[in-house]
C-alpha cells in the first residue's frame, strides 16, 4: 500500500502524517505540494468566476479535491498500482469529485471507498482508527473540518442543529467580530486582467497574497459565513466556513467589474457564467468541458478588470469605500448633478417614449382586451 499526501495549505503536521501512513501499513508515504499550483490554477479561477456557490461557499474543498485527486493518481502511474482509494463516505460531494476526477484521467484505475463499502459513520470511523492506533485530533472527533488555503469547513456535532448559533470552538481562523480591533482596517488590493497583484502597494504572488488577507482578515473577523446548502447527494446540510481572503476578494473583484465591463457583459457574467460554473465546479464537474469554456468566455471581459480597489474591514464587516481603473467606465463628467452633461428636454422625451414604447404597447393592448 502507498499513501499520498497533497499539500493544499491545509495546517497540518505533515511529519504525523507520514508516521500515521507508516502505522496503518504503508510500503512508501508521498507528500506533494501543490500550494502554488493550487492557488495559480484553482483559487485564480475561482477569483476571475465569482466562484460563491449559491452565493456565499467559497468553493474551498470542492475546488481542493480535483487538485488532489490528479496527485493521487500521478503517484498511482508512479508505483504502477491498479487502484486508488479514499476515504469518503457515501453522504458526501467529496466521493462525487474524487472519483469522477480519477475516471477523467485514469479510467482504467479501479476505485476503492472502504468506509463507503463498509457503511461506516463518521464516528465508526473514528473508533475504526482508534482501534487501530491512529491518533485523530480531538477537534475532528466533535466536528468535520477540512481546511485549505482558500478556506476551512466545519461541519457535525453541534452545527447540525440549524437553529443553534456555531459555538465559538468551531472557528479558529477568525476572532468574534465584537473582539476584532476598535479601528478599522483600510487595504488596497491591486488588480490585472480580473487577478488580484499586489497588496497596498506591495507585488504578490497569489498564494503569498491570499495567506496574507486570511491573516489580517481573521484578525478583523472577517469570513465566517454559515450556510443551508443544497448538497449535490440529495440533502440539506449546515455548512460553516471561514474563508476571509476568498470574501475580501470576492467583493473587491466584483466592485472592479462593475466599474469596468458594460451593463451588458456585467449582467452576463454575474448571472449566467459565474453561477453555472460555482454549480460545475461543486458538483465535482472540474472535466466538464463547459467550465473551460466559461472561462474562456471570462477571460476576454477580464482582459480591461484592471485597478486597485480600497476595502475597508471593521469588527466583522467588510465595505468597498473606493476603486479605480484605466479601463473604468464611470465619467464624472457625465456622472456629476452640477455641472455635468445634461440631454435637452427634446433628447429626453425621445428616449423614454422609445424605451417604454414595448412595455406600453403591451399594457394598453392588454387594457383593452380585459
Amino acid at each position: 500500500m502507498y499513501t499520498v499526501t497533497v499539500d493544499v495549505g491545509q495546517e497540518e503536521d505533515f511529519s504525523k502524517v507520514e508516521e500515521r501512513a507508516y502505522k496503518a501499513g504503508a510500503v512508501q508515504h508521498f507528500y506533494v505540494d501543490a500550494k502554488r499550483e493550487f492557488a495559480d490554477v484553482y483559487i485564480s479561477r475561482a477569483i476571475l468566476m465569482n466562484g460563491m456557490y449559491e452565493g456565499l461557499y467559497p468553493l474551498g474543498t470542492a475546488l481542493a479535491r480535483p487538485l488532489i485527486a490528479e496527485k493521487v493518481v500521478e503517484v498511482a502511474r508512479r508505483v504502477g498500482a491498479d487502484a486508488v482509494a479514499h476515504g469518503s463516505t457515501s453522504k458526501g460531494n467529496d466521493q462525487v469529485r474524487f472519483d469522477v476526477t480519477v475516471k477523467a484521467l485514469a479510467p482504467d484505475l479501479k476505485i476503492v471507498a472502504p468506509a463507503r463499502i463498509w457503511g461506516m459513520t463518521r464516528a465508526e470511523e473514528i473508533e475504526y482508527a482508534r482501534r487501530h492506533g491512529l491518533p485523530v485530533g480531538e477537534e475532528h472527533k466533535k466536528y468535520s473540518i477540512d481546511d485549505n488555503l482558500w478556506s476551512r469547513s466545519i461541519e457535525g456535532g453541534p452545527l447540525d442543529d440549524p437553529l443553534a448559533e456555531p459555538p465559538e470552538d468551531a472557528f479558529k481562523w477568525t476572532v468574534p467580530p465584537e473582539k476584532a480591533p476598535a479601528e478599522p482596517t483600510y487595504l488596497t488590493i491591486g488588480f490585472e486582467k480580473g487577478l488580484p497583484v499586489s497588496l497596498n502597494g506591495e507585488k504578490m504572488d497569489l498564494a503569498s497574497l491570499v495567506a496574507t488577507l486570511n491573516h489580517i482578515g481573521g484578525a478583523n473577523g472577517v469570513g465566517r459565513l454559515d450556510h443551508i446548502e443544497n448538497r449535490l447527494v440529495g440533502f440539506k446540510s449546515r455548512e460553516i466556513y471561514e474563508a476571509p481572503a476568498a470574501v475580501i476578494l470576492y467583493h473587491a473583484h466584483r466592485d472592479l467589474e462593475k466599474l469596468v465591463l458594460t451593463p451588458r457583459e456585467l449582467r452576463f457574467k454575474h448571472h449566467v457564467l459565474d453561477p453555472q460554473w460555482a454549480d460545475l465546479v461543486y458538483q465535482g464537474l472540474w472535466v466538464e468541458p463547459l467550465r473551460a469554456a466559461l472561462e474562456k468566455a471570462a477571460e476576454e471581459m477580464e482582459r480591461w478588470v484592471a485597478g486597485e480597489v480600497r476595502v475597508k474591514l471593521y469588527r466583522g464587516g467588510l465595505w468597498v469605500v473606493g476603486r479605480e481603473s484605466p479601463f473604468g467606465g464611470y465619467s464624472r463628467g457625465l456622472a456629476d448633478y452640477s455641472a455635468g452633461w445634461y440631454p435637452t428636454d427634446e433628447e429626453a422625451r425621445g428616449f423614454i417614449e422609445l424605451w417604454s414604447l414595448h412595455s406600453l404597447t403591451a399594457l394598453r393592448r392588454r387594457q383593452s382586451g380585459q
